[in-house]
């Protein structure tokens, strides 16, 4: 029996992927459980517009961040910190306030899209960060840690 999977099925197949099962497995599992429904003709026309409307989205989605990143890539802002004499800053600053510098500039970055790096920033400089935009595309965004 041929099955249209309607999520990701481990050692079966991905979603929307038309398998052969037997019989009992789709009518006793499959199908009751809600991984995949019966391949008949007008579910793979729905299925086959379904992963054109998807793959259309998908693109539009990915050039959408593409020019997104050339705009943001090369970005200076500048974050504000209470630091001592010595150039060491009060606390850290972290994403948070990255994403509110941003903000500020005109480019509005969530603050889970933004990878500071593996070190915490305690001290006055110049830092890069990455902002992942996308599965595909990342740009890079320079930021000054300033007294105030």
């Amino acid at each position: 029996m041929d099955v249209i999977l309607k999520q990701d099925v481990e050692r079966l197949g991905a979603k929307h992927d038309i398998v052969a099962v037997k019989n009992g497995f789709a009518r006793n599992f499959l199908i009751p459980k809600g991984f995949a429904i019966a391949a008949t003709e007008s579910a793979r026309k729905v299925v086959a517009e379904t992963i054109r409307q998807q793959s259309h989205k998908a693109r539009k989605t990915l050039e959408d961040a593409q020019a997104f990143a050339e705009k943001i890539n090369g970005l200076s802002v500048k974050i504000g910190a209470k630091a001592g004499e010595s150039g060491k800053i009060f606390g850290s600053v972290n994403n948070i306030q990255l994403a509110e510098a941003m903000a500020a500039a005109g480019h509005i970055v969530e603050r889970k899209q933004i990878d500071l790096g593996s070190e915490s920033i305690r001290d006055l400089g110049s830092y890069t960060a990455k902002v992942k935009l996308h599965k595909d595309v990342t740009a890079e965004v320079t930021f000054e840690v300033v007294a105030e």
